[in-house]
């Protein structure tokens, strides 16, 4: 079946670059854009099945190109952004507007060396492809570009919201004070999490710990994104922290965390990343941290969108020996891949819309 793939780059050099990259492939047909404005006119000409998109170009950007592409004709969209702060700021914006994915260039904005995320940028274009694309409530006909921080503040109004008409946070009789929540998460992550950590309280009591998998100069960026729009404390694990009721610990790029025990304290702890496992931070490994180091009976496993099967065996494993699991329901993941394999294996203890997890972590916490 051949995949219809639209290409927006400014770079004459990138646009010829991922041209080959594609072609050689066999079963894209391939169509250009130089800008933004064109890019909006060829989605709707072309009507390709999924797009990579620039954030950086001229007359218009990626990000105001994308609200049009939301707005008039929703397709599954993979940006291509640099590795920098300022990309990753922008990429998470894109996110929230509705892009699935996206893939870092490895030498920033115009890539010489494109053919290291070769693998990486055909596997997420081709997964794209299949993916249900999320249409932003911002997005609009002639949308503006979108504010930066307009995405955290509508967050947090909303959390505001929510408190606002929430009870407090009573425990009940017997809860557990060693209670932890883990969360594995891939493409289409940032905007998932975005709907469940920000409806936590902030008197929840059970630490929790995220693996996404993300690069390295991305994590940071993205815990300080969350901490503005959460009740709770969000911080990146980039060095051995005391896992603590009330934070949230996003687990680094570029390396694996595991929960251990030190000093009768229980942590996690960053490590290099496992030659065993495919995808970083592993969620796999995360998991069988927790199964060695933890009270399992009173542990809450969450696995949402994203391609692949990191951290099923684990989660399942967690389910069996009597933890509480979760796994994103179809009807609301980006893609199903990794809650489908936990499912498929037995291991998910409730399926759900994104938007109805955190009311069931609140519930089990309780």
């Amino acid at each position: 079946m051949t995949i219809k793939l639209l290409i927006v780059d400014d770079s004459a050099l990138m646009r010829r670059q991922l041209t080959q990259l594609f072609q050689a492939e066999g079963d894209f047909e391939v169509r250009l854009a130089r800008n933004g404005k064109e890019a909006v006119d060829e989605n709707r000409d072309f009507q390709p099945d999924v797009v990579t998109l620039d954030i950086n170009m001229p007359e218009m950007d990626g990000l105001t190109a994308l609200s049009h592409i939301m707005a008039t004709r929703s397709v599954p969209v993979v940006m291509v952004s640099s590795l920098t702060e300022k990309g990753a700021l922008a990429t998470f914006e894109a996110l929230a507007l509705g892009a699935v994915d996206y893939v870092a260039k490895p030498g920033g904005t115009i890539s010489l060396s494109i053919d290291d995320v070769r693998d990486e940028l055909v596997g997420k274009v081709r997964a794209a492809a299949r993916a249900r694309p999320r249409r932003s409530s911002r997005a609009a006909n002639n949308a503006p570009s979108p504010a930066r921080g307009s995405v955290v503040e509508r967050m947090r109004e909303e959390r505001a919201a929510a408190g606002a008409v929430r009870k407090s946070f009573v425990r009940r009789s017997g809860a557990h004070s060693d209670g932890l929540v883990i969360i594995g998460v891939s493409t289409g992550g940032p905007s998932t999490l975005e709907q469940i950590l920000p409806r936590l309280p902030e008197d929840f009591p059970y630490p929790v710990v995220v693996a996404q998998h993300m690069p390295p100069s991305f994590t940071g960026p993205f815990a300080n994104r969350m901490n503005q729009a959460c009740a709770l404390e969000v911080v990146e694990a980039n060095r051995p922290l005391e896992l603590k009721a009330g934070m949230v610990f996003i687990a680094r790029g570029g390396a694996d965390l595991v929960v251990a025990v030190r000093a009768g304290k229980p942590m996690v702890i960053p490590k290099p990343e496992s030659a065993q496992h495919l995808w970083h931070p592993s969620v796999e490994l995360l998991g069988r941290s927790v199964l060695e180091h933890c009270n399992v009976g009173h542990v809450i496993a969450v696995m949402l969108t994203g391609m692949g099967n990191d951290g099923a065996d684990a989660f399942t494993e967690i389910k069996r020996l009597g933890g509480r699991t979760i796994a994103e329901s179809e009807e609301s993941a980006v893609v199903f891949g990794m809650p489908k394999e936990l499912i498929e294996r037995g291991g998910a203890g409730r399926v759900l819309h994104a938007e109805a997890i955190a009311d069931q972590i609140i519930d089990w916490a309780r």
